[in-house]
């Protein structure tokens, strides 16, 4: 048997298990834990930011919503980026008025940023097991949402 045949060469990029003779791995520190979780906020406040400076209430800074301007209709995300606009002003009630979903989301982000920077730092995965019941029931609610603001009696959650 040849050496090309041995199961050590059959996959060269993995790591050697530690084992008697060889080192453990280094830790990894928790700065370099946090990275990807305070990235992704950084990517995010910086979003806010933007959107807080140009405001999305003046026509032509950003593009009409496709499904607005060919059916009439408001999807779930129509008036989000005003939502997020007001939001960053500090105005929750325009913000609501805007996507009340949004802001819902927003709040849902935060949380969800929140356990996933703890985890992090206690050198734990993000795992959050969602049964299939419950991306259905977003889906529902989302659904529901833009049924319900596109109808005479729901004017009040069009943007």
């Amino acid at each position: 048997m040849d050496a090309s045949a041995s199961p050590a060469a059959a996959a060269p990029d993995q790591p050697p298990v530690p084992g008697p003779g060889l080192p453990a791995p280094a830790p990894v520190s928790r700065l370099r834990r946090l990275a990807t979780p305070l990235g992704v906020m950084a990517a995010v406040v910086g979003a806010f930011g933007y959107v807080a400076t140009v405001d999305p209430n003046e026509p032509g800074h950003y593009p009409v919503c496709p499904m607005l301007r060919f059916t009439g209709l408001f999807c779930p995300g129509c008036g989000g980026l005003r939502s997020a606009h007001a939001f960053a002003h500090g105005d929750l009630a325009a913000a609501l008025g805007s996507n009340a979903l949004a802001v819902v989301g927003y709040g849902v982000f935060a949380a969800v940023w929140l356990l996933w920077a703890v985890r992090a730092s206690r050198g734990k995965p993000l795992r959050i097991g969602l049964a299939p019941g419950y991306w259905w029931g977003v889906g529902a609610v989302l659904l529901v949402f833009s049924v319900v603001r596109n109808l005479p009696f729901g004017s009040a959650l069009a943007p």
